[in-house]
């Protein structure tokens, strides 16, 4: 650690939360732009989109609309940025999804301009960091870039994010919970202290996920909701921001980058395919260590993720009908040099991560064998 230089993108440079940020927003969106990108993609969003604008004419804005075609892609990322020139704009806001805040966080990085992210739902923590996946115009998975910074200004409306399918926070649930059992495992033992404070806040937010999942899943006026979609959304970010690229990803996130690869026509959420990462890469851990710990972890999460309609296997994702060969496909794009598979403290293949994945929601599933090398590495 001495003499070792680290950055970190840690957080937006101005948060603002709650039942009326827009509102509570407007003065700093008017110190930051005048003549903005508006991005969106969804017909689902277009209503609240269209008040954005509206709103955004009412302070003297004058945005230029445009949407996504693709999901985060190099075809629409260059036909924005053609748009973003050609009009002379002077910041990106992002409102949308995942996938429109990560295109809108590159975006501007591309263009040197500001970005402002309006998550509209809390399906991802993408409104707060530092990074942006790229897909293929198909939604495979390509490759992850690293930005200059965060957001300069993230707007958490409460009564944006109230309107956006329950589907959309168990998928959040999901993702977040990952930040604990992918972090936990990768850099659980490390001597540097912000990693050890992201990790322990990581362990605190499942805590609160685990308690209050359910409850905010079913009622999005409980208390419980503003503290798990605020955690989705916010502090899975903020963990990310701290522990920087040391305890951001393991299994859970490199099975989901595999499985985009396989061709289909079901539409499925990030944190769906995290959630079933999660449960393989408890699977592995107890298969290849044979980690007790890991088995009651796996098990406690299989009900939990049940109740809020998350899938637990291939079958609940829509894979079941999949050819064998795409899976292996899957899992050897997962496994492929660099991929954060490789932070875990043990040795994966694509022929382990198959059969975990296989038994990953399997309650009854029993250790058939463990490997004679899988003895954690220290």
């Amino acid at each position: 650690m001495i003499g070792s230089i680290y950055r970190h993108s840690v957080a937006p440079k101005r948060v603002i939360r709650g039942d009326m940020a827009w509102r509570e927003s407007e003065d700093t969106i008017r110190s930051i732009c005048k003549r903005p990108l508006l991005l969106g993609r969804s017909r689902k969003t277009r209503k609240i989109r269209d008040l954005i604008n509206k709103r955004l004419y009412d302070l003297e804005i004058k945005p230029t609309i445009a949407e996504l075609e693709f999901d985060c892609c190099e075809i629409d990322l260059a036909r924005l940025k053609e748009i973003a020139e050609k009009n002379s704009c002077d910041a990106v806001i992002a409102a949308g999804g995942g996938k429109v805040l990560d295109a809108g966080k590159l975006l501007s990085h591309r263009i040197y301009k500001p970005c402002i992210t309006v998550p509209l739902s809390a399906a991802t923590c993408a409104g707060w960091t530092a990074l942006s996946n790229i897909y293929s115009p198909q939604g495979a998975f390509e490759k992850d870039q690293v930005l200059q910074s965060s957001p300069e200004l993230l707007i958490f409306d409460h009564e944006f994010i109230k309107q956006a399918p329950p589907k959309t926070l168990a998928s959040g649930i999901a993702d977040a919970l990952a930040k604990w059992y992918e972090a936990s495992i990768t850099s659980g033992s490390s001597n540097d202290g912000l990693i050890q404070q992201a990790v322990q806040m990581a362990r605190v937010l499942r805590d609160q996920l685990l308690l209050e999942g359910y409850e905010a899943f079913k009622n999005v006026e409980s208390k419980s909701w503003v503290t798990v979609a605020e955690g989705c959304a916010l502090t899975a970010g903020l963990i990310g921001g701290i522990g920087g690229a040391r305890c951001r990803g393991a299994a859970a996130h490199a099975l989901h980058n595999g499985l985009t690869q396989i061709t289909t026509s079901n539409r499925t959420l990030h944190g769906e395919i995290v959630g079933l990462g999660i449960l393989t890469q408890l699977r592995l851990e107890e298969t290849l260590t044979g980690s007790q710990l890991a088995k009651q972890a796996r098990l406690q999460l299989i009900p939990f993720m049940k109740k809020l309609c998350l899938p637990t296997t291939l079958d609940t994702l829509s894979l079941e009908n999949i050819p064998l060969n795409e899976l292996q496909n899957a899992c050897q794009f997962a496994c492929k040099p660099q991929s954060e598979i490789y932070n875990l403290p043990f040795s994966v293949d694509p022929t382990s991560l198959m059969e975990a994945l296989k038994d990953a929601g399997n309650e009854k599933a029993e250790v058939k064998t463990i490997c004679s090398k899988g003895e954690k590495i220290s």
